[in-house]
């Protein structure tokens, strides 16, 4: 089941590739076949999912190279099991929106689309430390041909930076691998035994910390989240972001304790610190694209928090914000790309008064920003919560600045919905722009119906999460 959830869009993309097609809609709506067919398959698998046992399940396990004794090993935890299902939810809502924005050159571009959607699923899925890095390069990718080929006017700055970084955090990433699976002799990530080694721990946490990103290595992501097209904005805040809090839960935490221990309250004050400095710079963005990007900054750094105060209230809480903030950053950008298609702007100064007239908008608008202001009931506040509690045990400080963080939250979230849809009507605002459509409604309104229905049964995700986590250690 694992491996057909990660070959099926592979081989999606490589039909769309290859086959011509008469249309440019005929390959946009194979694309969209088979990303359905993927969340289909998904069912399947939590139909079929043992929860709460703890074990690695429906996964394969085949040798692939005998002398280092690495091997393709996947399979699914209870954790990796949701985080598979966002990437392909995320996924069918990207692939459809780029579908109504009509983009050029179809084939390759949806066929990139499912070749992302694959290669995350594998990072998501893989047991192997060679696999896991073999996926997470494979991941990257089609994200630097998107945003190069596909990106707004600024695209080169935008792919030369996120191509640095990345890069930078790939080589210390393998330079970790070799290393952690030389140490023990084997690659499989079920059968690594503690290593106390410092550096191979940094050159880990380093390389998620760039992919993440987190504070200070976040130098790429304003350029990135604004320039790239605004599905993959949104495949890149809501899903790619997590692969990287899924390595320091899967890799990181069971592979080091004792440095884990050692750096914990450095991480922890980076991780605060970066929370505060991305809310602060949400509050203070001209735009909705750095409004979100910011806050996406903030969002992955109470992650870590959550993940390095490495309880079982601070994990659960992690994992379930991970869940969150995918939804919630994928529907924003979505968002964001209706005014932009509707306004040619998303400068706040230029918007206003979209309220008027287009009760659709500012209802999915208000829906999302209230789930994202962690009111009480909803998904993100009992996030939040377990974080806060979680990290309260490594210290009061943390869970105040966390505490702070929510505040100014609610000020950039309140400050976006406020310039876009209330005060005056401003004058990238034009009375034709009509209000969303049926298939836009229909794509977000999915994300946004997700949301309410985990604010419902939040416990759905936390059950036994934190049991699979220690399971896989």
């Amino acid at each position: 089941m694992t491996t057909a959830l990660i070959l099926l869009p592979i081989a999606g993309a490589l039909l769309v590739w290859l086959l011509p097609w008469p249309t440019s809609r005929a390959a946009g709506g194979l694309a969209l076949l088979v990303a359905l067919a993927e969340l289909f398959l998904w069912i399947v698998a939590v139909r079929g999912f043992d929860f709460g046992s703890g074990t690695l399940q429906q996964g394969a396990d085949v040798t692939w190279f005998a002398d280092l004794d690495a091997s393709y090993k996947v399979g699914l935890f209870d954790f990796s099991l949701w985080l598979v299902g966002l990437t392909a939810f995320v996924g069918v809502a990207a692939i459809a929106y780029g579908m109504w924005a009509g983009r050029e050159r179809p084939r390759a571009y949806f066929g990139l689309l499912l070749f992302l959607t694959g290669a995350t699923i594998g990072v998501f899925s893989a047991q192997d430390l060679l696999l896991f890095y073999l996926f997470f390069e494979a991941m990257l990718i089609p994200l630097y041909v998107l945003i190069g080929v596909w990106g707004g006017t600024r695209r080169a700055v935008a792919t030369v930076k996120f191509i640095i970084y990345t890069m930078a955090g790939s080589l210390l990433m393998l330079v970790a691998v070799i290393a952690l699976g030389l140490a023990n002799e084997t690659f499989d990530l079920t059968r690594l035994q503690a290593n106390d080694n410092p550096w191979i721990f940094l050159g880990f946490v380093a390389a998620f910390a760039v992919k993440a990103p987190l504070w200070p290595f976040h130098g790429w992501l304003p350029d990135a989240y604004r320039e790239a097209p605004t599905e993959v904005a949104a495949l890149l805040s809501g899903v790619v972001s997590k692969t990287a809090a899924y390595g320091l839960i899967r890799i990181v935490l069971p592979s080091f304790p004792e440095p884990v221990v050692d750096f914990r309250t450095v991480i922890l004050i980076l991780a605060s610190v970066g929370l505060v400095y991305g809310s602060l710079l949400a509050f203070r963005a001209h735009d909705v694209r750095g409004v979100i990007a910011y806050s996406s900054l903030a969002q992955m750094c109470l992650i870590v928090l959550g993940i390095f105060a490495n309880n079982a209230s601070g994990l659960d809480g992690a994992l379930l914000q991970m869940i969150n903030h995918g939804l919630v950053s994928a529907a924003l950008f979505l968002l964001a790309g209706a005014i932009e298609r509707r306004t040619s702007t998303a400068r706040l100064e230029l918007l206003g008064g979209m309220a008027r007239g287009r009760p659709l908008l500012a209802s999915l608008l208000l829906a999302t920003g209230v789930i994202a202001l962690a009111v009480p009931l909803s998904s993100a506040f009992a996030a939040e919560f377990l974080i806060l509690n979680g990290v309260f045990d490594r210290g009061w400080g943390y869970a105040v600045v966390g505490a702070l963080a929510i505040v100014l939250a609610a000020m950039y979230t309140l400050r976006l919905i406020s310039a876009v849809l209330h005060e005056d009507v401003g004058s990238a605002v034009h009375p034709q722009a009509l209000d969303l459509r049926p298939a836009e409604v229909a794509i977000i309104g999915a994300l946004v119906v997700a949301l309410v229905a985990l604010s419902f049964w939040p416990a759905g995700i936390t059950d036994h999460a934190f049991t699979a986590v220690l399971s896989a250690r």
